[in-house]
């Protein structure tokens, strides 16, 4: 079988264009690290960028990539038809069995269902609720790509969506649906903790220091723990130019026991792993955060809001432990029982990274896409 795979290259995302090496986000990454283990099937990864790129022919021995130059006029503003235009040239070079669209938030998804060839769409952030809970305004970027999802989903031959949190926001719209997790690249299955002696016990909070996120009011919540017991907070993300993120930096610059340590790649993800005593993400709304994954895989416990699609990733007190984001004593509480140490969370993180090795597997994740690429190509017959 030969699949197109329309994904944003991070060079275009970074504004990078002088890296040789084409990246991409964390999901898709994975995910073509399990199909790199299917010769059976043939990949085809197209993205749209800027400015002009070296790129390699071939990213795997089965994986070819494909780099298409869209002036800036043709993004956006013109409702993507410059990336739409250029996708459609190309394909009737590849001329694929079947396209696959990766994300709502930018071209890919518009690209795949204008293909004119049998397409499926992977929704990773729900565009539509995120736009909802943060109030997007008209003609902002949230906006327009909320209105961008509901575009594309009824004219998809389906949906691929990685929660049944998704599937719920969706199933209206789109003609068929499926759901099948993210993949986890393998290395996180390989971190080994590298604990130093006496020293306190780290919490890592992982993501875009935003609203969303709900870093603000988890930091407030753990005050009254902090006058008990020795501990640190280490938060991994962006930091946004907004009054959320100004008020952010104040809380963490007030208490020792946090510290803010920029964006973390996977690579240095995995190195705060290996210190790491506990995940915390004390999410207002998630969809299937990369980084419970990541934890799962690599053997840390996780603490984890119970909203949007993170129920979907791990079963309560068994491997992993939930929290109610708009409860102070809840995030508090269950921060502590994990810092705490001992059988609990060790028995729990050890029962996780089984699951996570059955369920999130990249070869695992892309035998499932297979099938549903044979099931919409049967249908279409």
């Amino acid at each position: 079988m030969r699949t197109v795979l329309l994904t944003t290259d991070s060079r275009e995302h970074l504004r990078d264009y002088s890296n040789p090496n084409p990246g991409f986000g964390t999901a898709p990454a994975a995910l073509l690290e399990g199909f790199a283990q299917l010769p059976e099937v043939e990949i085809h990864v197209v993205s749209c960028v800027q400015r002009p790129v070296v790129s390699p022919e071939k990213i795997a021995p089965n994986i070819f990539y494909h780099s298409l130059l869209v002036p800036k006029l043709g993004w956006l503003r013109t409702g993507y038809q410059g990336c739409i235009r250029a996708v459609r040239r190309k394909l009737k070079e590849i001329q694929p069995d079947l396209v696959h669209g990766q994300g709502m938030e930018r071209d890919c998804s518009i690209s795949a269902v204008f293909s004119g060839f049998p397409n499926v769409l992977t929704i990773h952030g729900n565009m539509r609720l995120i736009a909802r809970l943060h109030g997007a305004k008209p003609f902002t970027y949230g906006w327009l790509a909320a209105k961008l999802e509901g575009f594309t989903i009824p004219r998809a031959d389906g949906v691929v969506c990685i929660t049944n949190y998704t599937r719920e926001a969706v199933q209206s719209l789109a003609k068929k649906t499926w759901v099948i997790p993210n993949a986890v690249d393998a290395s996180f299955f390989e971190v080994q903790p590298s604990l130093v002696p006496d020293a306190p016990p780290i919490g890592l909070c992982v993501g875009t220091i935003c609203l969303r996120k709900n870093q603000n009011d988890f930091i407030r919540a753990l005050d009254p723990l902090a006058r008990e017991k020795r501990f640190k907070i280490i938060f991994l993300g962006q930091v946004e130019n907004n009054a959320y993120s100004g008020e952010f930096l104040r809380l963490v610059q007030e208490r020792p026991w946090c510290e803010h340590a920029g964006f973390a790649d996977r690579d240095r993800l995995r190195e705060h792993f290996k210190a790491a005593t506990v995940l915390a993400l004390p999410t207002l709304e998630d969809n299937c955060p990369m980084v419970v994954l990541e934890a799962m895989a690599a053997g840390v416990p996780v603490l984890a809001s119970r909203v949007g699609g993170v129920p979907d990733l791990f079963e309560d007190e068994k491997t992993g432990l939930f929290c109610n984001p708009l409860d102070a004593a809840s995030m508090r509480d269950g921060l502590a029982r994990l810092l705490a140490g001992g059988e609990f969370p060790r028995q729990m993180a050890a029962a996780a990274k089984v699951r996570a090795q059955e369920r999130f597997r990249p070869v695992v994740i892309a035998r499932r896409h297979m099938e549903i690429y044979h099931e919409v190509l049967s249908a279409r017959s």
